[in-house]
């Protein structure tokens, strides 16, 4: 299938405009970081009747000057606007300084992605994520197993982005999962076990088991522990891309959450196939991601196709955020069929149910 996205059908000067707005991305970035951080944006917000540059620097607390540079930023940002010497918040401001998807995106980016995008090109060359290596450390192939050891800032940042993504969506989640009342569940890739424990609490039979590397698990067991669901939540300590191990058996379902889309499409192939063996004789094997073709809003595409470059260059090398037509072949490859899909399940992500081929599809 043949695919078609996007024009060209933007006037000159606009596009000329849009081209120096790449140029100096980096800056203004950091100029509308600093609006928000220093609070200026928040003052904007609590009043309407809006403020002079000096007014500003004197309520903020920082010179005449710095607020006058930000500010005038700001309106090529088109986070405020200028009226009658005073500057009000525009939409864009409000959106900026309120809502938790724009800062978990901005965080993220600032202190996960921001100096160790220096590495896109080599990142790209190399295959690897030269991001991450250059900045934080090659003692790590992947950001996965380096994320235990990461600066706290930096994990903070990271499991915000990762957390905002999922726990949206777990309301729903939890209705569709245990429709049929599944016993045993393998979240691979469960990472703190923040899924895997709200399925415990959801349903007091369904036993948990994780799969993921052992500093993510470790915090996982911690988890359970503290909230009394140690007895229900079990894991196995391993490195997910050594193919030939194989993951435990006899499962209800396989539960993979916004992980196929950390690995390249060799690996992804591999963990579909031993996911297939873990399944029991009726188990499912449930997906769920965000795919960038599968989305409402353009302000979502954008996002993953961003989120795509930070897998080149800090994750691991050689992932991103697939079409939805790219999984389905690569399930159909493993001998997998997708038997039932929800769309825009959270903010964005969709769910597919899979089963083996040789099955009957119900």
């Amino acid at each position: 299938m043949k695919r078609n996205y996007g024009n060209d059908n933007k006037h000159a000067l606009t596009a000329k405009l849009d081209a120096q707005k790449i140029a100096w991305a980096p800056m203004m970035f950091q100029a509308a970081r600093a609006l928000r951080d220093f609070g200026i944006l928040k003052l904007l917000l609590e009043n309407k009747n809006g403020f002079t540059s000096s007014e500003v620097a004197e309520k903020i607390g920082i010179s005449r000057y710095g607020a006058t540079v930000l500010l005038e930023a700001g309106l090529s940002l088109e986070l405020v606007y200028l009226e009658d010497d005073v500057f009000k918040l525009t939409k864009t401001g409000f959106f900026l300084q309120s809502d938790p998807l724009t800062k978990a995106n901005m965080d993220f980016t600032q202190d996960v992605n921001y100096e160790a995008f220096m590495y896109l090109q080599e990142s790209i060359k190399n295959s690897k994520p030269e991001g991450l290596h250059r900045v934080f450390g090659d003692r790590w192939a992947t950001v996965y197993e380096a994320l235990a050891e990461m600066p706290d800032q930096f994990r903070k940042s990271w499991f915000g982005f990762d957390h905002y993504y999922s726990d949206n969506a777990f309301p729903d989640l939890l209705e569709i999962v245990f429709k049929k009342s599944p016993k045993k569940i393998l979240d691979v890739g469960g990472n703190t076990g923040k899924w895997s424990l709200q399925c415990v609490a959801h349903n007091p039979e369904v036993e948990m088991t994780i799969l993921d590397h052992p500093g993510q698990l470790k915090e996982a067991f911690e988890n359970a522990e503290k909230l009394g669901f140690k007895d229900r939540v079990k894991g196995h300590a391993m490195d997910l891309l050594k193919h030939e191990i194989p993951f435990p058996k006899g499962f209800d379902i396989v539960w993979m959450s916004q992980f196929l889309d950390c690995f390249g499409e060799e690996d992804i192939l591999g963990l579909i196939l031993r996911a297939k063996d873990a399944l029991n004789e009726n188990g499912k094997l449930y997906i769920l991601e965000t795919y960038w073709d599968d989305q409402k809003y353009e302000a979502s595409t954008y996002s993953l196709h961003a989120t795509s470059l930070y897998f080149t260059c800090v994750a691991n090398g050689n992932s991103r955020m697939y079409h939805s037509d790219d999984m389905r072949e690569l399930l159909d490859k493993a001998g997998m069929q997708v038997v039932e899909t929800y769309h825009n399940v959270g903010i964005s992500h969709t769910l597919m149910i899979c089963e083996p081929k040789f099955r009957k599809i119900k």
